[in-house]
């Protein structure tokens, strides 16, 4: 796996581009018949493959015509709870005590 922590926005965006069209041509699409089932324009395809700037919607339909919407979970993952973080966190429970006022009236 390459290191992405060290490129630009624009060599990610020509690197996404680059993984996307091998997983079109693995899937044995075409860029018009991969355009037609996602909605878009062969341009705006071209342009995302290029890595010449696209848009979040032009990407999603992409991995959507592709089958491939797994990788939204690996580009953002759900956020987690740390149980370490918790019990640092966490206030011990506090004993609960009777407010002390005048004694009631037994009839």
């Amino acid at each position: 796996m390459s290191d992405t922590t060290s490129k630009t926005p624009s060599e990610l965006q020509t690197l996404l581009g680059e993984r996307l069209r091998r997983l079109r041509l693995t899937r044995a699409l075409d860029q018009r018949t991969t355009a037609e089932k996602a909605g878009i324009s062969e341009k705006a395809l071209r342009n995302l493959e290029g890595g010449h700037g696209s848009t979040v919607e032009t990407l999603l339909r992409t991995l959507k015509a592709l089958d491939s919407l797994d990788g939204i979970e690996m580009l953002s993952p759900e956020p987690t709870v740390n149980p370490l973080a918790l019990l640092r966190s966490a206030r011990l429970p506090q004993r609960v005590r009777r407010r002390r006022g005048p004694p009631e009236a037994k009839p």
